[in-house]
């Protein structure tokens, strides 16, 4: 049977129209790496892009850079290069700050424009960053948090709610929210929607503009490979622009930053989300990452990391493991992504992790596994189908070096 699972895996390998761009990335050898929804791996050409900033545009250009080497148009630039990946256009997507900051600017924002309502509407399990932001304008008397059940979301959108704030891809289950039916539902409460695409941005097709979307957010060091701490990205719909006014009043959302005025007076279109000085460093290795995927093809990637899955699905199902699969079955419900569930889930991820193959966990009870198709082989996914079988059949979990939990996971 193993034998005939690797054999099935190597032709598929052989047949993936994506093959090739695995040799694009920085891989460890005798790692099978499923940790891509956290951090993805390096791009083969992003050590060089920083050092090409590092040393030739800081170390030698200095300040001149700013204009001869384009930094100062670096978040426009990117942020236009991640907008063709989620159906914006390039005139409505910036990158720069971190998701949470662009999350406290836009639903601060979102609240602003619906004077008379206080009520942000979000479902319990969220990704914590996106309920502590609520949290955060709730606590200055701003907003109010809601919390409604998935599938009751649509009935809690009433005449209070302001805005709705969903992740499309759940950072825990995978499961995939309908974006274009939710943004439809919200609108007609007179209700504004803001999606965090943290988990989808780079590995599932986004089409924003066709949703009729708001605003969005993203982060650039999952899919799109831009290194930790990765600067994020914001969306906000064109018909929005003259009216939205975010909170964190900094000078590169200025008007005219160089005139060095006392007065505030926002920036025409999306440069007025823009905060403080932008983060030239990680807006190279984050120009990288997006290139490559753009080049790639987002509908390409999901249709691979769908076929990934599926085939992982039908590697655990031959060595004949039960497993309480939480994400939804159905692959094009899902992102990209498997999550299990298991009373000793950590100590389980603990031992792939021993063996090469990193995961990841999340609590209580989730064992959870990226499927990155940029880089990802269909042996990769064999080889840790077998591996887990084994640990869940040899009971190495059970060791105490596994079941210790460090402050970092």
């Amino acid at each position: 049977m193993a034998d005939a699972i690797l054999a099935r895996a190597r032709e598929l390998d052989a047949a993936d129209p994506l093959s090739e761009y695995r040799e694009r990335f920085l891989l460890p050898e005798g790692v099978i790496y499923l940790d891509g929804n956290s951090l993805g791996a390096l791009p083969k050409a992003t050590p060089d892009r920083m050092e090409q900033v590092i040393r030739q545009e800081w170390g030698e250009g200095l300040i001149r850079s700013w204009n001869d080497a384009g930094w100062i148009g670096a978040a426009r630039r990117v942020g236009g290069q991640i907008a063709q990946l989620i159906g914006a256009g390039q005139h409505e997507v910036v990158a720069g700050d971190s998701t949470s900051v662009n999350l406290f600017k836009l639903i601060a924002a979102a609240l602003d424009m619906r004077r008379g309502r206080k009520v942000v509407l979000s479902e319990p399990g969220n990704f914590p960053t996106d309920l502590y932001m609520i949290a955060g304008l709730e606590r200055q008397g701003l907003a109010e948090r809601r919390l409604a059940e998935r599938g009751r979301l649509m009935e809690a959108l009433d005449e209070e709610v302001a805005l709705l704030l969903l992740t499309h891809v759940h950072y825990k289950t995978g499961a995939v929210h309908d974006m274009a039916a939710l943004t439809r539902a919200a609108h007609n409460a007179g209700a504004l929607v803001l999606w965090d695409l943290s988990h989808s941005c780079g590995a599932l097709p986004v089409d924003l503009n066709g949703a009729h979307a708001d605003f969005a957010v993203g982060c650039g060091y999952k899919y799109l490979n831009g290194g930790p701490g990765a600067p994020a990205f914001a969306f906000a719909a064109e018909r929005h622009h003259a009216v939205l006014h975010q909170p964190l009043t900094g000078w590169f959302g200025h008007a005219a930053p160089f005139e060095f005025g006392d007065d505030y007076a926002p920036a025409p279109g999306i440069d007025r989300l823009q905060c403080g000085t932008s983060p030239i460093l990680g807006l190279a290795a984050l120009e990288v990452g997006v290139g490559l995927v753009a080049e790639i093809g987002v509908e390409r990637l999901a249709a691979k990391s769908r076929a990934l899955s599926e085939f992982f699905l039908a590697c655990v199902a031959a060595r004949g493991l039960a497993l309480d699969l939480v994400s939804p079955p159905d692959s094009a419900e899902r992102g990209s992504q498997l999550s299990f569930r298991h009373h000793d889930a950590f100590a389980i991820c603990q031992a792939l992790i021993a063996r090469g193959v990193i995961g990841d966990f999340r609590d209580p009870d989730i064992l959870r596994l990226g499927f990155a198709p940029a880089y990802l082989r269909f042996e990769d996914i064999a080889e840790a189908a077998r591996h887990l079988a084994e640990v869940l059949e040899s009971g190495e979990w059970r060791r105490e070096e596994f079941r210790q939990r460090a402050a970092v996971t």
